[in-house]
């Protein structure tokens, strides 16, 4: 109650009473309660965060699903942007048991029939209803060819289109579905001195695997262009190249094609040509294409070939800028 100078209790101090003339008084603005504003901007914070992290996830995804489109066509090809992607799984990521587990239902024996002979190969699936990259060398001039997954299936398969100018091919199995494909790595990225993983199927020992490291890049390792030649390697110890000025494995003749490799001391031999090079997160840096045997020479049998650590792999860049060529039927 507001007291006027008539009812203010004796001895106090005496003055004017100012009396508001509106009671009560207006509602004053109150401010949001200090939790309500903490909720809300709580709740902003996270929303915008969501937001950004969305736009950026469809950012990568689309960058992610372009570059398969662009090495494919169709993107059946399981390709990795760069070496850093691993398809190994985590607990066994940087063994060498951890990258044969993962890689190995991707890599293949090939037995290939021509009237000069027969041959014994490796390749890599790319696509799971059967495409696969070789070497030229493995099949060329085939009748007939018979490929052997890792599951103990076979199947007969194809030539799509050859380039010995790189000693690349590709093939096709009939009929096949649901196979695994591999990942195809960056090999640009690679450096000497990396570990690698070798899988193939060297004296028709398929699903055999060695290790190493990448000795040298941008080898430039000769090669014969002849059809017969591919058929010899059964009989010559291996595949007939040249480096350095120098031949191995027999006499490469007067038809020859020269591109850059990757070195390898992993272990290679007789039949490990057009299966591949690995790195330790399970991509696929190279196709195993030239190796040195010892015993190479022309009165030799396979049998007394082996590694002494001299091997060659065509890097899988050169593999994917050829592919489009492969699959339009090229037999060049």
């Amino acid at each position: 109650m507001f007291m006027t100078e008539s009812h203010r209790p004796s001895g106090e101090y005496a003055s004017p009473v100012q009396v508001n003339p509106e009671w009560p008084p207006p509602p004053a603005y109150a401010p949001p309660a200090p939790q309500a504003a903490a909720r809300r901007k709580r709740t902003r914070g996270p929303a915008a965060l969501l937001a950004a992290v969305a736009i950026v996830a469809a950012t990568v995804g689309g960058a992610t699903a372009y570059g398969v489109q662009e090495l494919t066509g169709d993107g059946t090809v399981a390709s990795s942007a760069s070496t850093a992607t691993s398809v190994v799984p985590a607990g066994q990521k940087g063994t060498v048991s951890g990258v044969a587990r993962a890689v190995s239902p991707s890599i293949v024996e090939i037995n290939a029939t021509s009237n000069s002979g027969s041959s014994t190969g490796s390749g890599v699936i790319i696509t799971s209803d059967g495409e696969i990259v070789t070497n030229n060398h493995v099949v060329a001039g085939a009748s007939s060819i018979k490929v052997s997954t890792d599951d103990g299936k076979t199947y007969s398969a194809r030539v799509v289109g050859t380039d010995s100018s790189k000693d690349l091919a590709l093939i096709k199995l009939e009929n096949a579905s649901g196979l695994q494909a591999a990942s195809l790595g960056d090999s640009d990225g690679v450096q000497v001195g990396d570990q690698v993983v070798a899988i193939g199927s060297p004296e028709g020992l398929t699903g055999t695997v060695t290790s190493g490291i990448v000795s040298a890049l941008d080898r430039d390792v000769t090669v014969s262009t002849d059809e017969s030649q591919g058929q010899q390697q059964g009989q010559g110890g291996g595949w007939p190249f040249e480096y350095g000025g120098r031949q191995f494995n027999g006499d490469t003749g007067g038809s020859t094609t020269t591109y850059k490799a990757i070195q390898t001391d992993a272990s290679l031999n007789p039949g490990n040509s057009g299966g591949a090079l690995i790195d330790m997160n399970g991509n696929i840096i190279g196709i195993n294409s030239a190796m040195y045997s010892a015993s190479g020479g022309s009165g030799s049998s396979s049998s007394d070939a082996g590694s002494v650590g001299l091997g060659f792999a065509i890097p899988v860049d050169t593999v994917k800028a050829d592919l489009s060529a492969l699959r339009s039927g090229a037999t060049n």
